[in-house]
C-alpha cells in the first residue's frame, strides 16, 4: 500500500476560505506528466467521448446523540439500515475522538424521538471485534426519517465548525441513503457539469449509499447498497468499445461498477449489496480513470486507487500533493488518475 506523509487539512469548505466550490486544486496525473490546475478546468482534461460517472447518493445527518444507561451522552453515528430492519451503527467516545471500543453486545441506548436502540453483535462479523454494530431500535422505526427529524451531519475533528448539510451536499444528489457525503463530487457546479456535456463528455448516474467512514488502520470497507441503472451500463460498455475513458467520481463510484462488470469486462445493470475490495488481486475492470479526494495513509481507499491508477502513479501524486500543501479530507482538493 502507498506510504506518504499527509499534508495540510480542509477544516472548512472552500466557501468559507474565500473560494468557490469548483475553486478547489486539481492534480491531473498521466503516466507522462502531470498538469495541476483548478477544478473547474476538469472539462478541459477530457476528451470528447470519455463518460464521466457519478453517484447520486444524498447524505443523511446520521449523527444522532444517544444516552447510555449510566446517563453519559455520546454521539451515535448510523451507518445504514439493513434489509431486515436492523441497523449498523457506530458508537463514539463521548468527546467524539474515536469509536468507543468498551460497550458489549445488549447495550441499550435512548435515541431522540423515545426510541431504545440494542447493539446486538459487531458487523459485518459477529464474533470478531469491530467498530461497527448491528443494532436494533425499539420500537421499529425509519431510520431516515429519524435522522431527518433529530440528526446532524457527521463531523470529524479536522473541522473547525459545524457544517449545514446542505453545504456538504453534493450539486447532483438526489437519492438519500449516504452516511457520509461522497466527496469527490463535492466540487462540482452547475457549470462545470454543463461544459462537460458541452465538450462531448455525457454525465451518468450510479447510486451507492456510503457508509460511516473509517478513521482505522487498513479497514476493509464495509458492505454497502448500491445501483447501476441499465443506462449506465450501457453506455460503459459503449465507452470502452469505442476505446474512450470510462471516469468515476470517487471510490464509491469505482466500487459500484467495478461490482457489476464480470470477468468478461462486461458491465450490467445490477443491485443489491457489494462487499467488493478493489486491489492488486482485483484490478479494475471496467474504470479507466478516476477523480478523487485525498485519502489519510492508512485508508484503504488507497488499494482502490492502486487498482485503477496503478501504485506508481498514486505515489507520485501524493508525494507531490504533500510537498505542494494540497488539502486533505472531504473539503480539500482533488486529483484526477487518467493513467
Amino acid at each position: 500500500m502507498t506510504a506518504f506523509t499527509m499534508g495540510a487539512e480542509a477544516s472548512a469548505p472552500p466557501e468559507r476560505r474565500g473560494l468557490a466550490r469548483d475553486g478547489v486544486r486539481l492534480m491531473a496525473v498521466r503516466p507522462g506528466g502531470t498538469t495541476e490546475t483548478t477544478f473547474r478546468d476538469l472539462p478541459e482534461l477530457l476528451e470528447p467521448g470519455d463518460l464521466v460517472v457519478v453517484n447520486t447518493s444524498a447524505t443523511l445527518p446520521a449523527r444522532l446523540d444517544a444516552r447510555r444507561a449510566d446517563g453519559v451522552r455520546a454521539p451515535l453515528h448510523v451507518s445504514t439500515a439493513l434489509d431486515d430492519g436492523d441497523w449498523v451503527v457506530e458508537l463514539r467516545r463521548p468527546d467524539n475522538d474515536g469509536p468507543d471500543r468498551g460497550v458489549e453486545p445488549g447495550t441499550v441506548l435512548d435515541l431522540p424521538g423515545r426510541v431504545r436502540l440494542r447493539l446486538l453483535e459487531g458487523f459485518p462479523a459477529p464474533a470478531r471485534a469491530s467498530r461497527l454494530w448491528r443494532a436494533r431500535p425499539d420500537p421499529d422505526v425509519a431510520v431516515a426519517e429519524l435522522l431527518r427529524r433529530h440528526g446532524t451531519p457527521i463531523r470529524y475533528g479536522h473541522l473547525s465548525a459545524a457544517v449545514p448539510l446542505a453545504e456538504a451536499q453534493n450539486v447532483y444528489a438526489t437519492e438519500p441513503g449516504s452516511a457520509e457525503n461522497a466527496s469527490a463530487g463535492r466540487p462540482f457546479t452547475d457549470r462545470v457539469l454543463v461544459r462537460l456535456m458541452a465538450r462531448g463528455v455525457p454525465v451518468v448516474p450510479v447510486v451507492l449509499h456510503a457508509g460511516v467512514s473509517s478513521p482505522e488502520l487498513h479497514e476493509p470497507p464495509m458492505p454497502e447498497r448500491y445501483r447501476v441503472p441499465e443506462v449506465t451500463a450501457r453506455l460503459v460498455n459503449a465507452t470502452r468499445a469505442a476505446g474512450s475513458r470510462v471516469v468515476a467520481v470517487g471510490t464509491t463510484v469505482t466500487r459500484a461498477l467495478e461490482t457489476a462488470t464480470g470477468e468478461d469486462g462486461v458491465t450490467r445493470a445490477a443491485a443489491g449489496w457489494t462487499d467488493l475490495v478493489l486491489g492488486p488481486d482485483r484490478p479494475a475492470r471496467a474504470v479507466s480513470g478516476l477523480l478523487t479526494g485525498l485519502h489519510a495513509p492508512d485508508a484503504s481507499h488507497l488499494l482502490l486507487l492502486e487498482a485503477v491508477a496503478g501504485r506508481e502513479l498514486v505515489d507520485e501524486a501524493y508525494a507531490r500533493a504533500a510537498a505542494g500543501g494540497y488539502l486533505w479530507h472531504e473539503f480539500g482538493d482533488t486529483m484526477l488518475f487518467l493513467p
